[in-house]
């Protein structure tokens, strides 16, 4: 998001259903992008990092089915919608818990969808459920987003979400808009 040839780059590794993500996210997004994207002295990268396993695979797939341009006002609103998902997640039978032990990746991706509501909500966006469910079901794309996540792992640089990268190196300790701030400041935006 932003300028690509802004001066300041961040890149967060982010989980969608990570809970201090979503904080982060619900607190950040709006003064990052209107004081600082806007001006073009700071880019935004989002990369989905799949911590927290069947869950993040479901929203992930569904927040990059629209492409580009809806990318970030999805994730946005994934994040303000973060607990309705995770409370309908915690309410799953524990029948249809061990169902899900036997199913493909995209099949346990989808069943997890639709029990969070992440279809409806999609849909709610104007992404068709037809669409949807085609990329919950899309075995390719799912190895795709997953490859960041296992370079990021390999190489070291993120351990767990969020994970924030100002210029190339690494923030340690910024989980609150205040200290990520500080830190743009710092940098110059």
């Amino acid at each position: 998001m932003g300028n690509p040839n802004a001066p300041i780059k961040l890149v967060e590794y982010g989980a969608r259903s990570c809970p201090t993500c979503g904080a982060f996210g619900r607190e950040a997004f709006k003064p990052l992008t209107d004081n600082y994207v806007s001006t073009g002295k700071v880019s935004f990268e989002f990369r989905d990092f799949l911590v927290h396993g069947a869950p993040d695979v479901a929203l992930t797939l569904l927040g990059q089915c629209g492409g580009t341009a809806p990318f970030f006002p999805i994730l946005e609103q994934m994040y303000q919608n973060q607990n309705a998902f995770l409370d309908k997640l915690q309410t799953m039978p524990p029948a249809m818990q061990q169902s899900l032990a036997n199913l493909a990746p995209t099949a346990v991706a989808t069943k997890l969808a639709e029990h969070m509501g992440a279809i409806d909500f999609v849909k709610q966006r104007g992404i068709p459920e037809a669409k949807a469910r085609a990329c919950l079901a899309d075995q390719k794309q799912l190895e795709i987003m997953a490859k960041p996540t296992e370079n990021a792992m390999q190489s070291g640089t993120v351990t767990g979400t969020p994970t924030f990268l100002l210029n190339g190196k690494k923030m340690e300790n910024v989980l609150s808009w205040s200290e990520m701030e500080k830190a743009l400041k710092a940098a110059g935006a």
